[in-house]
């Protein structure tokens, strides 16, 4: 009976020790993403682009990502490319001939840093990307147009 006991407190502090030391896992929220339909660029192309997005948007302090929806492929004329290739950028080693827009909804951080509004929801917040003939997607530009 004693051992039985015994046995009985072991498994029940070390069910209970099991819990120590763990860190909070939780996820961050999953971002909505709205592919759109697209004859120009497949979902792998996109989710190339997306990426890029929210790599660059990782680096934004208390900032909550929503959602993000493709522009659609009129964004994606010979004038914007044209546009974007004005742009001066230190990465681009050659013209873009390919460019894709997303619009973008995500939340500010709750006290005021940087140029956000504290507490706020940006809402239509557009990234420009482009690449050259089908390689890397590069971010452009990104904020309101």
């Amino acid at each position: 009976m004693k051992k039985l006991l015994a046995v009985s407190l072991t498994i029940m502090i070390l069910g209970t020790l099991g819990g120590c030391g763990k860190q909070d896992t939780q996820e961050p929220p999953k971002v909505k993403i709205d592919y759109g339909n697209s004859e120009l660029y497949t979902q792998e192309d996109m989710d190339a682009a997306i990426q890029v997005i929210e790599a660059e948007f990782a680096t934004w302090e208390g900032c909550e990502l929503h959602s993000l929806a493709y522009g659609g492929d009129a964004a994606c004329s010979d004038e914007n490319i044209e546009w974007l290739n004005g742009l001066e950028m230190k990465e681009q080693t050659e013209p873009f001939t390919q460019c894709i827009l997303f619009s973008s909804s995500f939340h500010s951080p709750v006290e005021q840093r940087d140029a956000w509004d504290a507490d706020t929801e940006y809402e239509g917040w557009q990234w420009w990307l482009g690449r050259c003939d089908g390689g890397a997607w590069e971010l452009v530009t990104c904020g309101y147009g």
